[in-house]
């Protein structure tokens, strides 16, 4: 006697985006705290300028930086939900499959039970079993309610796990949707924020506007301060080469002249000048936590029309008091003061040069050997409450943009 059994497990389609949507959300996290970390600095910096009660361009290159942020952070949760939508729509999908498969389990359960009943000529099992007049037909009888059993026992484990993996599907469901309407909720205060900031923003802008003469008098002695510092930096990379020429001489060192340069470089000087240039998009930021409040090059000011700023470096705004430490390995070459840009040191690098301006505290000597990330001096704060430093990068006589030098931020 044989007994047809049919188990409906059923597909289930909606596992094989799982991965994929996993590693979205984990993504999308990441970014959120990153934002909400620098959301935080700018917070902090911004607090800093705002207590002298004076309207700066600094306190304008804070907020501005909040804006751009904020608009990234709403464009982010926006994505979240999307993504979420997308998980809600997965979850439905995946309870419609359960419900089917709990259905056609039932569904074959009654049929097993009615098909068993049929072919015992209505007995019960065990009356099935013990009514037979041979031991051969007793031995199969009582084969077939083993098998019988145990087809039961699977089907009832079945109907068990896919009712209770459908509950929970149900529970996470609903989770999202409470996660969705969170989401929404905080991408609409961040609007109202974001609202807030731009009022501020314009308020700013006006309170400079009118003083647009006083302005124009700290663009051209920033402008001369510049020329300053580029005579400056440049003197000092000639005189290093005119010192390396003549050690070389002197020794009758051999020597490695950099590609783009006339500067002889030892072999370790040549070594350090190539471990440099290796990391290139990869080096620590002068400072822990700001951001660049003015870009290498030439750009238009911020609120006199028809007004440029040239700029050989960086100028990054960080918190008062900040640390200030090397990019990478080197040796301290000079340290000076020039008006406008405080304290100041160039760190050789073989045929590359750092320079760190606007410190106020100097931790190192010249002369010394230091490493990446160590101390070197701490920023000055002037009397707007903005703490900024002015940070160069060279390679010989060429200055080159030093945030393509640094790690993304």
């Amino acid at each position: 006697m044989v007994l047809c059994l049919i188990f409906v497990l059923g597909a289930l389609p909606w596992q094989a985006g799982f991965a994929q949507t996993k590693k979205s959300r984990e993504q999308l996290e990441n970014e959120k705290a990153d934002i909400q970390k620098r959301l935080m600095e700018f917070d902090n910096i911004l607090k800093k300028t705002a207590e002298t009660k004076k309207t700066s361009i600094g306190q304008l290159n804070v907020v501005n930086k909040q804006l751009q942020t904020r608009i990234t952070y709403i464009n982010t949760l926006s994505r979240e939900v999307v993504l979420i939508d997308k998980e809600i729509s997965g979850t439905e999908k995946m309870i419609l499959n359960l419900e089917n498969d709990l259905k056609n389990l039932k569904a074959e359960y009654s049929k097993m039970i009615y098909t068993a009943s049929k072919l015992n000529g209505g007995l019960t099992m065990t009356a099935f079993v013990f009514s037979s007049t041979t031991f051969k037909q007793f031995y199969m009888r009582l084969k077939y309610l083993k098998q019988y059993t145990d087809a039961r026992k699977k089907q009832v484990e079945q109907i068990e796990l896919v009712t209770a993996d459908l509950a929970s599907q149900r529970k996470k469901l609903e989770d999202k949707r409470v996660e969705k309407q969170q989401v929404i909720n905080q991408e609409q205060r961040q609007k109202q924020q974001l609202d807030v900031a731009k009022k501020e923003q314009q308020g700013i802008v006006n309170n400079l506007t009118q003083q647009e003469k006083d302005l124009r008098k700290q663009i051209a002695a920033a402008k001369k301060q510049q020329e300053g510092l580029n005579r400056m930096i440049k003197q000092i990379i000639e005189e290093e080469i005119r010192r390396a020429e003549a050690e070389a001489k002197k020794k009758n060192t051999k020597t490695t002249t950099a590609s783009g340069s006339s500067i002889p470089l030892t072999p370790e000087a040549a070594a350090l000048s190539s471990s440099f240039a290796g990391n290139k998009g990869k080096l620590p930021w002068p400072v822990e936590s700001g951001f660049i409040s003015k870009r290498f090059g030439t750009h238009p000011h911020p609120t006199l029309k028809g007004i440029s700023e040239d700029n050989d470096g960086i100028d990054i705004q960080t918190n008062p008091d900040a640390g200030v430490r090397s990019v990478f390995d080197g040796v301290v070459t000079k340290i000076f003061t020039i008006p406008g840009y405080g304290g100041t040191i160039v760190v050789k690098h073989g045929e590359y040069y750092t320079m760190y301006s606007k410190l106020k505290v100097i931790s190192v000597k010249s002369g010394q050997t230091v490493k990446a990330k160590q101390l070197l001096g701490h920023v000055f704060t002037n009397k707007e409450g903005v703490a900024e430093v002015h940070f160069e990068s060279w390679k010989g006589l060429q200055p080159m943009d030093p945030s393509i030098w640094l790690t993304g931020r």
